[in-house]
């Protein structure tokens, strides 16, 4: 390729190794190595037995370019194809949504979004006054259970203290 001078690419390399892209770029070792050096070098048995005839530099240089250009064309068809199949979808997808929205959905979807808006409001000061009546209840409820127990703590007491009036009677009469 030096001698030719054409210009040193992976396609190049590969077509006059007679190896795959995958094996160039998968193997970093001595073989691979070897392989590219000979193909930039002085050329390949590979690329001997794919032409029978010598090639002239220019007509080399010239195969060299058009492969790279066809290689560069077939990728470039095929971002292409993936383009188009993507602007499709998205395509498809306007469509869907501009056809799905007409103006008595999206007043009536307004509406809805209004009348939740609405009863969220409700909803929540009815939460807050059930919040409030709740505390106030167990308040309440806390009142009690302290009252209760100092009432039966009173009766407690008042009881052992009737228990024992009746015993000391009882002592003294006998």
């Amino acid at each position: 390729m030096k001698r030719q001078k054409t210009p040193v690419t992976v396609a190049a390399v590969v077509r006059r190794a007679g190896v795959s892209r995958t094996f160039l770029y998968k193997n970093h070792d001595a073989r691979a190595r070897a392989l590219v050096a000979d193909a930039v070098g002085q050329g390949s048995p590979a690329q001997d037995r794919t032409s029978p005839r010598l090639e002239m530099p220019n007509e080399t240089a010239w195969r060299e370019r058009a492969l790279n250009a066809e290689d560069a064309l077939k990728a470039a068809h095929g971002e292409i194809r993936t383009q188009r199949n993507r602007i499709a979808q998205l395509m498809g997808q306007i469509r869907d949504l501009e056809t799905q929205w007409t103006d008595e959905s999206i007043e009536r979807i307004t509406t809805e979004n209004t009348n939740l808006k609405q009863r969220l409001r409700q909803l929540t000061q009815d939460k807050r006054t059930l919040e409030e009546r709740l505390q106030a209840a167990r308040s309440n409820s806390r009142f009690q259970d302290t009252r209760s127990r100092s009432r039966v703590e009173t009766a407690r007491r008042r009881r052992t203290s009737i228990m024992s009036c009746q015993r000391s009677c009882n002592a003294h009469l006998r």
